[in-house]
């Protein structure tokens, strides 16, 4: 009996995210790379563990905590459902989440210790810590002034003195470069590797890793006045979730991780900490950690604290998952920072994905419909073609033979430049060809010719869809089922994919858009406001409530209403806002202050028409950003239908400004 070919293993790791709060588009990001890794990965053969978790220790969660009213267990276990709820909806593959709330972990933290203390000698000691901490970045400060800065986050630092359990890190200097020289892919992109060694260089001291300020955290072994300190606690998490101290098989076969995603304001604890902690307990290094950039949003790095971040799932529910995985993936040089705009997006799925793939799955699709009743054609004998096809096809194979190299190198902005280039060739090659042409004529060659058009264009569809899997995988699956093919696209092996492997006579499926276009303006205020009404649930129920009651049988109460603070508003100025062809920034006085406030009518009026015009304005509502423009209330409107016309709600009588709606 033969034995079954055992798939060489990949075990590959996001950061453990730090539930002091709800994931934006920065956690998104990792986690959509690591998905689309680890997609790849399994399309290359491998037997792929993806992990991910929550960090919930330390004294960031027990002051937030606090700050809400609730207990440090019940504040981590709704911001680490919030985590799971997201990647649910996103589809992400999590194979195994960590919490490191849980007893598997705190054994497995546990073990970690024990094994350094028993192995390295000496490793471990107790001492005392005073000087400057920040509770932000979970990080002593070498400054010794009262509130110095600190050098990550920039915030005040705190006074603290008390007895730590500390790690021999300056012992491990030499061990750390050697490792650094012999294994260059150990910390990538270069230039933070670059960074690493020479803060290395310049000198290791030892490292807290206790406290007994804080008692949110694992209890210190045998020594329960302390409590481990984070980052000793949140690391060990990469090896809890494939059963260190649990399941010696699972643990002996996947570990040491292959890949560990992180954001590049931690490497230094993953890259220097973290290789240290496992040599002292004779356990192998991660075989790569990979540190990428941040997105930036308005200039700035996307912070709870800066306001400024940006919530995935408005953009997933307005243009889908895959829009929100490709503008990520593509829009971003792995490894440096990028700038998020929403604008960008929506242009983005209307010309790649829209206008691009899209277009070119449907109407290669409906060519073969109504040109073959849904049969792919049968193209001629390479004996017969021609020099465009011999060129067209010399073109695929090189896309075939690089863009897995692309992937396999975390280059995906280059591997999605690459496909998109195939994509633009298919159009230009069918522009050239003119099939709908040839269909018109009944010659026999121009027949035959057409099927091999048809053909060659439905055989670069198939390659495509499957090359750009691992990114926009639930549209190249339904992409995959309107061409017929059996079984699941996620099935496929890129190492098996060749030109030419497209049966002739497959019956097509039902045809559907995939990317359908969408109006920019829209779609960027439809993102904008649900993103408002996540971030402010209580005003946004009140208005949507009030907004339900008008719209249909359900009732609402005298005391729901009298929530919504209408005033009668007169209009000072207004003018159109740059790049939108459906807002006007309007001056409005409502009595006691004149507001700004973008109203979406400038299709229907013209700002000097307006202007002296009394409207009704919500003045409560939180302030939000229309395409980078703040509004500070909404201008009530009727939508007329059929086709949703806005038209201002008055008055007959004059009624003075300021006057509340009641």
């Amino acid at each position: 009996m033969e034995k079954p070919i055992l798939k060489p293993k990949y075990f590959l790791t996001t950061p453990i995210y730090y539930v002091n709060a709800r994931p934006h588009v920065g956690h998104t990001y990792t986690t959509i790379v690591a998905d689309t890794i680890a997609r790849y990965k399994r399309m290359r053969g491998y037997d792929v563990v993806m992990l991910t978790g929550t960090d919930e220790h330390g004294q960031k969660v027990e002051r937030s905590a606090k700050a809400a009213g609730v207990a440090p267990q019940q504040f981590a276990d709704t911001i680490a459902a919030q985590y799971q709820r997201l990647w649910e909806e996103l589809d992400l593959h999590v194979d195994r989440f960590v919490r490191t709330t849980e007893l598997r972990h705190e054994r497995a933290v546990h073990r970690l210790v024990g094994q350094a203390q028993s192995h390295t000698p000496g490793c471990i000691y107790k001492g005392h810590y005073e000087g400057q901490y920040c509770v932000f970045d979970e990080l002593y400060v070498d400054d010794p002034a009262p509130n110095a800065p600190c050098p990550d986050c920039g915030r005040p630092t705190e006074r603290i003195r008390e007895e730590n359990y500390f790690f021999r890190l300056s012992a491990f200097q030499d061990r750390l470069l050697e490792h650094y020289e012999k294994h260059p892919q150990f910390i990538q992109p270069e230039t933070r590797r670059n960074e690493v060694i020479a803060f290395v260089r310049g000198g290791l001291r030892d490292l807290s890793i206790s406290r007994t300020t804080l008692k949110w955290g694992i209890p210190w072994p045998e020594d329960d006045r302390h409590v481990i300190y984070v980052w000793y606690d949140a690391l060990t998490s990469y090896m809890t979730g494939i059963g260190y101290g649990d399941d010696e098989l699972q643990w002996e076969h996947y570990w040491p991780a292959d890949l560990h995603l992180i954001g590049k304001e931690i490497l230094r604890f993953h890259a220097v900490y973290w290789p240290a902690f496992l040599m002292a307990a004779d356990e192998p290094p991660p075989k790569t950690i990979f540190a990428h950039g941040w997105w930036l949003f308005e200039q700035e790095k996307m912070s709870k604290s800066r306001g400024n971040i940006q919530l995935p799932q408005p953009i997933a529910r307005v243009l889908g998952i895959d829009a929100l995985r490709y503008f990520l993936l593509r829009e971003m040089v792995f490894g440096q920072d990028g700038n998020f705009s929403r604008e960008a997006l929506v242009n983005r799925y209307n010309s790649d994905l829209a206008n691009g793939l899209g277009n070119f799955a449907s109407r290669t699709l409906a060519m073969i419909e109504r040109y073959f009743g849904g049969e792919i054609p049968t193209p001629l004998g390479e004996e017969k073609i021609s020099n465009r096809d011999i060129t067209f096809k010399g073109f695929v194979e090189g896309d075939l033979a690089e863009i897995p190299d692309f992937y396999e190198s975390y280059q995906f902005s280059r591997a999605l430049e690459r496909i998109w280039a195939l994509i633009a060739e298919v159009d230009k090659y069918l522009v050239i060809q003119h099939p709908w042409s040839l269909a018109e004529s009944e010659v026999t060659a121009e027949n035959e010719r057409l099927q091999t058009i048809l053909w060659t264009a439905a055989e670069a569809l198939r390659i495509v869809t499957v090359l750009a899997h691992p990114v926009i995988p639930h549209a190249t699956e339904k992409i995959w089922q309107q061409l017929g093919q059996n079984g699941k696209l996620a099935d496929q092996q890129l190492d098996q994919l060749q030109w030419g492997q497209l049966r002739p006579g497959t019956r097509i499926g039902k045809t559907e858009a995939i990317f359908p276009r969408v109006d920019k303006d829209e779609a960027v205020e439809r993102i904008e406001t649900m993103e408002q009404e996540m971030r402010q649930p209580s005003a946004a129920k009140t208005v949507a409530t009030t907004a339900s009651a008008a719209q249909g049988p359900s009732r609402i109460s005298i005391e729901d209403f009298a929530k919504v603070d209408m005033r009668v508003g007169q209009v000072k100025s207004a003018e159109r806002v740059a790049g939108a062809d459906k807002l006007l920034k309007i001056l409005v006085d409502v009595g006691d202050e004149v507001r700004q406030v973008v109203a979406g009518i400038a299709e229907v009026y013209k700002p000097e028409d307006i202007v002296g015009r009394k409207v009704i304005v919500v003045v409560n509502l939180q302030p939000r950003k229309l395409r980078g423009v703040e509004s500070n209330g909404m201008i009530v409107a009727a939508s007329v239908p059929p086709d949703g016309k806005p038209v201002l709600a008055g008055f007959l009588e004059d009624v003075p400004v300021g006057s509340r709606l009641k």
